[in-house]
């Protein structure tokens, strides 16, 4: 039987680890945690990578424990970044602590087959230790050359703008963490990504100093997608957890449009398809590219795992509005979800209970520049309502032609397309 290990690494998550932690992990049962940073109020695509990782803890029998970054979120992880972060409030971290609390209570405690998560936040110690307990207790057993030969102070001494104090402070902060969690819950392995690697062995190196105890880390490489770019970011902005700023739709969509250079990668870092499963997907990818059957597989299980079933079913439903090209059927929350993009305009329902020409409507929502173009449009056979061909340039739209007495979908062509808004 493979171990965690094992696991991590032909998914291709294994970019470095401390000496001994395959063996700890193929002897005994381990407590492992992850941090999470309350830089916002909801985590992103890229911290599916972690989330998943602290499922996978779970479901080999290991105990999984997430630490929110209440006390560190004062005063932002400089690791991988180039310059200083702009410091949040207190008020701002809190909210941001509770956001996230409420999404990894949802994704980590359902769907459960092993041992409890455990959640932490680490503003219970640290926001209570004092300056001076914190240089007894924790800043003497570092010294300065060792602090300055992390890669991520490197960089960051070497610019222009230097690092500050409050930043320099922040990998013993994070060892601190690890040895609290160490004591609390007997964490013996901390797993994050590769840019964390300098602060997770100096926690490992405050536990063997002060307990004298042999403590592990795992670090996951950084994803990036084959074009080179950071994973995650679109041309839209941020792929957000949260329906109520990166709705189940778009979301299935980010997933839906992955290249086929990444695919693969994907369904090993994001889903738990077992090994021959992806074998599976990955030969589709090869013979049938066409049918995206690999990215439909990793839009549905990620979008159900973040989302539940019913809001998979929706996208699902929405997608097929889309690229389907009828609207036969479809509710009003589908195509609304489908075309929030689109540019629409707003007619008020007594107009249309007395009827509009057809080729007005057209002019009005800016499908054609005037009603003998939209009338040349009907003709052509160009012009569509609701995915119905119009065929009579004097023709009047009215209520009954309306999804819901709410809505009208104008399109031009295949792709050009308005939405009309009902006015009670």
């Amino acid at each position: 039987m493979s171990t965690l290990f094992d696991e991590f690494e032909w998914r291709g998550q294994v970019s470095e680890a401390t000496e001994g932690a395959r063996q700890l992990l193929a002897r005994e049962k381990v407590t492992a945690y992850i941090g999470f940073d309350p830089t916002a109020s909801s985590l992103h695509v890229g911290t599916l990578i972690p989330i998943i990782a602290l499922k996978r803890v779970q479901r080999f029998g290991h105990s999984p424990v997430a630490l929110i970054g209440g006390g560190t979120g004062m005063i932002g992880d400089p690791s991988g970044k180039t310059a200083e972060r702009t410091l949040l409030s207190r008020e701002e971290v809190h909210a941001n602590v509770d956001g996230l609390t409420a999404q990894l209570s949802k994704l980590l405690q359902h769907d459960s087959d092993g041992p409890p998560v455990r959640f932490a936040d680490n503003s219970e110690w640290l926001g209570t230790m004092s300056v001076m307990e914190f240089l007894r207790d924790v800043g003497k057993y570092f010294t300065v050359n060792y602090l300055l030969s992390k890669e991520s102070v490197k960089r960051r001494i070497e610019g222009e703008d230097g690092m500050s104090f409050t930043e320099f402070s922040y990998s013993l902060l994070q060892a601190y963490d690890y040895l609290v969690l160490h004591d609390r819950f007997n964490c013996s392995l901390q797993l994050g990504g590769s840019d964390q690697w300098g602060n997770i062995v100096a926690g490992c190196d405050l536990i063997r100093k002060l307990r004298a105890k042999q403590a592990h880390g795992l670090v996951m490489p950084l994803l990036l997608t084959s074009s080179g770019t950071k994973f995650g970011k679109t041309e839209s902005g941020t792929i957000w957890l949260d329906a109520a700023r990166t709705s189940p739709f778009r979301f299935y969509q980010f997933w839906l449009n992955t290249d086929d250079k990444d695919v693969v990668s994907y369904l090993k870092y994001f889903t738990f398809r077992t090994q021959a499963e992806i074998r599976e997907l990955e030969q589709a990818v090869h013979d049938h590219p066409e049918r995206r059957d690999a990215q439909r597989q990793l839009a549905r299980d990620v979008t159900e795992f973040v989302h539940g079933a019913d809001r998979l079913n929706r996208a699902e439903r929405a997608a097929a509005v889309l690229f389907g090209g009828s609207l036969a059927g479809a509710s009003l929350e589908d195509i609304l979800t489908v075309f929030d993009d689109v540019p629409s305009i707003t007619v008020k329902a007594s107009s249309l209970d007395a009827g509009i020409g057809a080729a007005e409507l057209a002019v009005t929502s800016g499908l054609a520049a005037s009603k003998g173009e939209a009338a040349r449009l009907i003709k052509q056979g160009g012009l569509y309502l609701n995915d119905r061909r119009l065929t009579d340039e004097r023709g009047q739209v009215t209520m009954a032609d309306t999804v819901e007495r709410s809505i009208i979908v104008l399109r031009k062509g295949q792709r050009e397309r308005r939405l009309v808004k009902i006015q009670p």
